[in-house]
């Protein structure tokens, strides 16, 4: 009966080995690109190309973050250093010609002003990207406020009212 013990133990750790080696392989689940397998190493994506064309946009809604019309590639926010500031900041901004960070940026979650840029809104890439070129990688249906207003208009004018 003592010998029992370490024969299931042996008998189990081999039924595990196999089934790791079939499993190491196992097909990764697709995501927004292919899954593979598990052992399988797939690329990247490209990184999307350099931004577009210079110059601001409308926005498509009031809260919505201006995007960054320039690369920001091999930029430096982190919490000791924000490269953004250096042109961005509110003693740069004239001098580089560039428009300072709202004064939203200098107020707390409880509507507090700051001094200076909040914590909360330190790193700029958290609502801000750059405009490229790039594909999207599931389908936009966004209306802006003036379709989804001209729609109804529309809609109130063909129902007669």
């Amino acid at each position: 009966m003592k010998w029992l013990f370490p024969l299931c133990l042996s008998m189990a750790l081999l039924a595990g080995a196999a089934g790791a080696d079939e499993a190491s392989d196992a097909p990764a689940p697709d995501g927004l690109r292919l899954g593979g397998t598990i052992s399988q190493t797939q690329s990247a994506a490209p990184i999307a190309g350099e931004p577009r064309d210079g110059g601001r946009e409308v926005r498509s809604y009031p809260e919505q973050p201006p995007v960054i019309p320039h690369s920001i590639r091999d930029y430096q926010v982190d919490m000791r250093v924000n490269q953004c500031l250096n042109c961005h900041s509110r003693e740069q901004a004239v001098s580089a010609g560039a428009p300072m960070v709202s004064i939203t940026h200098f107020m707390d979650r409880h509507k507090q002003v700051l001094a200076a840029v909040s914590p909360d809104r330190y790193f700029c890439t958290q609502c801000h990207v750059p405009k490229t070129d790039a594909t999207p990688l599931v389908p936009n249906r966004f209306k802006s406020v003036e379709e989804v207003i001209n729609e109804a208009l529309r809609e109130r004018q063909e129902a007669g009212q």
